[in-house]
């Protein structure tokens, strides 16, 4: 345990003390924050700092030109020319000679009522969203038109008052029978995130553990540190220490996030320490304010954080294990940071499974493929972490975390009989076969 302690220590220190370390923990949060607002302000940009384009239409029916209006994007300018155009160029060259330069022109023909169809001519791919806005326009004119023919007296009325937008209010129930408001959105952008930082920070980690194997084993330094202890002992000592590096810094993340829920308690009343628990204190959420960006804190603070954070750690940890010790095996078998992409690949590729999995069980968390999914251990870290905001049942998270830690555990065997013998192994091209030689 002495010569344990001391390898834990140095890895520890060596990736803690380092200045990017800090860096990049105080700068991910951030850069996770500038992903997600980025696209909303290249978007908005987008629209506002485009120049508004002219759209020229040609209505041969006569009836339908005025429904396209103009937009913060385009200019609708309306011509009149009934007489058949066999040469589509000769639109364009019709509306630049009223001093007009359109982009593109639309042509609406006389029987659109019956056909429904309408032509759009550009000398370059016009956008989807031109497309999309002149095919909404136009199929809601030709729909308001048809309800007109029908004699019916106030028929469009009746279907416009039809048409109803029912606001969903959820509300989750306890076993008491307690009440508190909860968000399926929430939920999953939390299970998003969730998942997200597992796979990032497990195939990071592991990436880190390989590369400094192999490090090692290329200076030759593996073989001074054997000689004072086992190559168990080393291969535990880097996953534990490059372990407790992941954790200190999922630790300084939870300080930054509980001073921010500080702050936002600050300025509304409600901390976010009243969410650490079953429920949402049913006064503090009286006493908010409404609009939206309440109804938003009411969403945040109507998870169990006390319950995720704590599952989060036990996958985070079963997980890592599990696959930081295959990492520290293949980079043992091999001289070569390069030479490690043909074990490393099947890896990687299963844990983008998982992450897909994961995805796709959002709109179905208890469903057969999302618990088959969060039982088999090489996928249940990710997919498990967008299930946790929907309640999962106890017993499928007791079953999931024991499958997991028992896999782990025989992974770190499995590994730790490839490590000591790949560990001093120099020169060899190493393949499956003999990583299968060298566990027996």
């Amino acid at each position: 345990m002495k010569n344990l302690k001391l390898i834990i220590a140095r890895e520890y220190m060596s990736m803690v003390g380092r200045k990017s370390f800090i860096l990049m923990t105080i700068f991910i949060p951030i850069l996770m924050i500038v992903v997600i607002a980025l696209p909303v302000g290249i978007a908005y940009l987008n629209d506002k700092g485009s120049d508004v384009e002219t759209i020229a239409v040609f209505d041969r029916s006569g009836r339908y030109a005025g429904a396209l209006t103009d937009t913060e994007l385009y200019h609708f300018t309306s011509f009149n020319l009934d007489a058949p155009v066999e040469d589509a160029h000769r639109l364009f060259e019709y509306a630049k000679a009223t001093g007009a330069d359109p982009i593109a022109a639309v042509v609406i023909p006389a029987d659109i009522d019956s056909t429904a169809n309408a032509t759009i001519y550009s000398e370059n791919t016009i956008n989807i969203a031109l497309k999309s806005h002149i095919t909404s326009v136009l199929g809601d004119t030709l729909s308001r038109a048809r309800v007109a023919r029908s004699g019916v007296p106030n028929l469009q009325k009746i279907i416009d008052d039809a048409h109803v937008s029912v606001d969903l209010k959820s509300v989750k129930l306890d076993e008491q029978g307690n009440q508190s408001e909860s968000s399926s959105e929430m939920a999953m952008a939390l299970g998003f995130i969730l998942s997200f930082i597992t796979y990032m920070f497990v195939l990071s980690y592991g990436a880190m553990i390989m590369n400094g194997v192999i490090e090692e084993k290329t200076n030759r330094i593996v073989e001074v540190i054997v000689s004072s202890c086992r190559p168990f002992e080393l291969m535990m000592g880097k996953i534990i220490g490059v372990a407790l590096v992941g954790l200190t810094q999922l630790a300084i993340w939870a300080v930054m996030l509980g001073l921010a829920s500080v702050i936002v308690g600050a300025v509304t009343g409600v901390s976010m320490m009243s969410a650490m628990g079953p429920d949402v204190p049913a006064t503090a959420a009286a006493n908010m304010p409404d609009g939206d960006f309440s109804e938003v804190l009411r969403a945040i603070y109507s998870i169990d954080y006390t319950r995720i954070l704590i599952c989060f750690v036990l996958y985070f940890i079963g997980g890592y294990l599990l696959y930081a010790a295959l990492f520290a095996a293949f980079g043992s078998a091999v001289d070569q940071a390069a030479d490690a992409s043909q074990f490393t690949m099947p890896i990687i590729m299963i844990m983008i499974v998982a992450l897909y999995a994961g995805m796709a069980c959002v709109e179905n968390p208890n469903g057969p493929m999302a618990m088959w999914c969060s039982m088999i251990p090489f996928t249940s870290p990710i997919v498990m972490m967008v299930r946790l905001p929907y309640d999962v049942p106890m017993w499928q998270l007791a079953l999931s975390i024991g499958i997991l830690f028992s896999t782990a555990a025989l992974i770190v065997w499995i590994a730790a009989r490839i490590y000591r013998t790949g560990i001093l192994l120099y020169g060899k091209k190493t393949s499956f076969k003999d990583l299968i030689r060298w566990m027996k």
